[in-house]
């Protein structure tokens, strides 16, 4: 089973694809969709162009998104709102299941600690799927975090 996760943002969106065969997680590629943040509807374009071509390419059976939690900033919590719905449409007309996660159980998925912080939710991402080098952005490593949540919630949702 491959799974994409996804960490919206604005100008970087993270994004993590792992594969889950026999109980065992292993990471298939992670990075970002770069933006520049001065541009709204070619930004939106381009997020779901590069969204595309992950698809495509990767043929993921499962997707999942980081659901907005908390922003101290109004606009902020407003742009990268935006952002999620160009990626939820996206992901829906390739018609891809889609599961939602918070920062609190993603954080609970990869370090059973809902308080970790982004250096203990790296760390954890590497360890579970084997990885030696550091991942960079944080925003993949945060992907790959709700690909892995994502991976442990389905088998339960399944009963």
């Amino acid at each position: 089973m491959i799974i994409l996760g996804i960490d919206p943002g604005t100008t970087q969106i993270g994004f993590g694809i792992i594969e889950k065969k026999n109980n065992k997680l292993a990471c298939v590629v992670y990075g970002i969709i770069k933006n520049t943040g001065k541009d709204k509807p070619r930004d939106y374009q381009n997020t779901a162009e590069r969204l595309s071509d992950l698809i495509k390419k990767y043929s993921p059976d499962l997707t999942s998104v980081e659901r907005l939690f908390m922003f101290k900033n109004q606009k902020t919590v407003m742009t990268v709102s935006e952002m999620r719905g160009v990626i939820m449409l996206t992901l829906a007309n390739h018609g891809l299941p889609i599961y939602e996660f918070t920062p609190l159980q993603v954080k609970q998925a990869v370090s059973s600690y809902g308080r970790a912080d982004k250096k203990q939710v790296e760390n954890m991402v590497r360890l579970i799927l084997g990885l030696k080098e550091k991942i960079r952005p944080d925003d993949a490593a945060d992907a790959l975090a709700i690909a892995i949540c994502c991976a442990n919630s389905y088998n339960w949702q399944q009963g």
